[in-house]
């Protein structure tokens, strides 16, 4: 076991794992800024709010800044797709040569396992609508459940929630996947028939071997985390890595570590930087990797970090799409955000700062509010001056 680190370190060294300590491009950023991403991230989870921009393009532009939206859509449907969608963390873009790694969760999901238990349940009952829904597929994608819905099938007509339920447990199954989407609406196609040649021909490892990977990839994003944060990344069960990290600390590829105030060991990425400083100003999706495990994020941060979207207003603390304020190696603020877009408006509803947070907390949040407002194309910011912020970032706009 080695000495305690300090918590500001642990902090910086999760951040620099993420990509915050990386320099962001000079130029409009590309695919090579994109993979420089997802090798930090190993994931984009995928979210349909669409309250200020889609949470899967927001961890790009916290650590790239500005770029291209069309850079994360391509990157999803051409033939030489970066990424593919299938179930991680949540539902989540991954590199295409993550694939191989998934095929025990597709596995196991025809099975029956790795999938929710009522989806598993309906698909054992179903399986003549199954077997007719992928011919469907085969036949005529790439489509979407929606081409399916009040067609008439050997076992009846075909409502949506049937349809739906037999296109979610085919893409749990791998037996279909991700073509594109339309809006936030997939259209589905063997994955044959949308992943590159050389991705479907890389050998599929053992299930021990799956796992291993998988948490060496977690440790990677995290740089440093208990073993609870590490199974959490890709949702590994406990029963799947008893023994695998282990493994990895026997092989050094982890190191046993003390973290100020935690209590339970922390393993530490062997090739893991500690860098002296981090100076990062970004806007947060509630599902960063950085902040989507809330416990970790109170650890690292002592920040508290509830998504309210589904709380009624009345009981809201702090605002329906709250997004965290990242500015140094702390989470300074949070603000309460909204893209009118009939109006052109970035609506700032709420923003208020943390315990300790900087003077310059409310000129910075500003400064990002209106690159942000520009990268969304939107013509103006109006601030409600709600929350203890709110009244500075409205003076600062006035002036």
């Amino acid at each position: 076991m080695k000495d305690k680190i300090s918590l500001a370190m642990a902090r910086r060294i999760a951040l620099g794992a993420q990509g915050f300590n990386d320099p962001r491009p000079n130029s409009v950023p590309d695919r090579r800024h994109l993979a420089r991403v997802l090798s930090r991230t190993g994931l984009l989870q995928i979210d349909s709010v669409s309250a200020v921009v889609r949470a899967h393009y927001m961890p790009l532009y916290s650590r790239l800044g500005p770029y291209p939206l069309t850079l994360l859509d391509n990157a999803a449907v051409t033939r030489k797709r970066a990424v593919f969608e299938y179930w991680a963390h949540e539902a989540s873009f991954l590199p295409v040569e993550t694939y191989p790694l998934m095929r025990w969760r597709m596995q196991r999901a025809e099975q029956g396992d790795e999938m929710y238990l009522g989806l598993a349940r309906w698909g054992r009952e179903r399986k003549a609508m199954i077997d007719e829904i992928y011919k469907e597929v085969a036949d005529r994608g790439p489509i979407a459940a929606s081409d399916i819905e009040g067609h008439k099938g050997n076992g009846g007509w075909w409502g949506w929630s049937e349809a739906k339920h037999a296109f979610e447990w085919l893409f749990w199954a791998g037996r279909i996947t991700t073509a594109y989407r339309r809006g936030f609406e997939r259209y589905y196609d063997l994955p044959e028939r949308v992943l590159p040649q050389a991705v479907l021909d890389l050998p599929v490892p053992s299930v021990e071997d799956a796992h291993r990977e998988l948490l060496r990839i977690s440790a990677r994003a995290h740089g440093i985390a208990t073993y609870g944060d590490l199974r959490d990344y890709f949702r590994l069960a406990p029963g799947d890595t008893k023994g695998r990290i282990e493994e990895l600390v026997e092989t050094g590829e982890l190191l046993p570590v003390k973290v100020e105030g935690w209590d339970r060991t922390a393993y530490l990425h062997k090739d893991a930087r500690t860098p002296r400083r981090i100076e990062a100003r970004a806007l947060l999706a509630p599902f960063d990797p950085v902040v989507f495990e809330r416990t970790r994020t109170e650890k690292l941060f002592d920040f508290r970090y509830r998504i309210e979207i589904y709380t009624p207003a009345e009981k809201r603390q702090y605002g329906y799409y709250v997004l965290p304020f990242l500015l140094g190696d702390r989470i300074v603020a949070r603000v309460d955000l909204r893209a009118d877009r009939p109006a052109s408006i970035l609506r700032v509803h709420a923003a208020y700062a943390e315990a300790g947070a900087p003077p310059e907390t409310a000129a910075q949040l500003f400064d990002e509010l209106k690159q942000i407002q520009a990268w969304l194309g939107l013509e103006a910011i109006e601030v409600t001056p709600a929350g203890d912020l709110g009244p500075a970032l409205a003076d600062i706009k006035v002036s």
